[in-house]
């Protein structure tokens, strides 16, 4: 009830009076059915915007730390998250990860909407890096069809690091659905699950413009290790 108070009656109205979202492609979401929308990751407000101009219900997957903050700030981010039925996942890997990946598989076994991002954070500059399999693994397990999702200019309106964004007019460009179902059954197999996600990733790189970096993000982020000693 949160999620459609928040879109259409408290926030969502404002927020299209502000920042005018001019998006293309949006007949490309199917109107039923299992989808999983694929987007690059530019700011902390794509997971706003993507809802915003959706008319299903989209559930995303958020660090976790965004549930654990401090203080005023901290509680509101909490109660907007929760509201927003998105779900916190540990991206320290492993079985916390799965689980995540896991509640977004139910998600669309119930013929829902799953929002994720296939880089796996945000980027630090605004290139497009290398896809994470999860989004394979959740396309190849539920048979649901890809719709990839470009933002074209989040991180020029809210940059990383920065709480008040800049009043602009919001751009996003959707592309045709991608059926992974010649796949079926592979759901596992590491090369069909990588091949999967190198062709959302190239159609994330078509849609956007955006320059394409072979690398994952979180590397780029990792604090620079300390030499060796000689």
């Amino acid at each position: 009830m949160l999620y459609w108070l928040l879109k259409y009656v408290i926030l969502g109205p404002l927020l299209k009076l502000i920042f005018r979202p001019q998006v293309e492609g949006l007949h490309h979401v199917p109107a039923t059915g299992p989808v999983i929308l694929a987007s690059n990751h530019l700011s902390f407000s794509d997971s706003i915007f993507t809802p915003l101009i959706t008319a299903r219900k989209v559930t995303f997957v958020a660090k976790a730390e965004y549930f654990t903050g401090k203080g005023v700030k901290g509680w509101l981010t909490k109660m907007f998250f929760v509201g927003t039925g998105t779900i916190p996942v540990d991206r320290s890997g492993g079985q916390a990860a799965r689980a995540a990946l896991d509640t977004q598989l139910q998600v669309l076994r119930n013929g829902g909407v799953a929002g994720i991002y296939p880089e796996g954070t945000r980027s630090p500059d605004g290139r497009l890096y290398r896809g994470k399999t999860g989004v394979a693994r959740l396309a190849l397990e539920s048979g649901a069809v890809v719709v990839p999702v470009a933002m074209l200019n989040a991180d020029e309106i809210q940059p990383p690091g920065k709480l008040i964004p800049r009043i602009d007019r919001v751009r996003i460009r959707f592309g045709a659905p991608l059926d992974f179902s010649r796949y079926a059954g592979l759901a596992g197999d590491r090369f069909v699950e990588r091949a999967v996600t190198d062709e959302i990733m190239y159609e994330l790189m078509e849609l956007s413009g955006r320059e394409y970096v072979d690398v994952y993000a979180q590397r780029l982020k990792a604090p620079v290790a300390a030499p060796l000693a000689a």
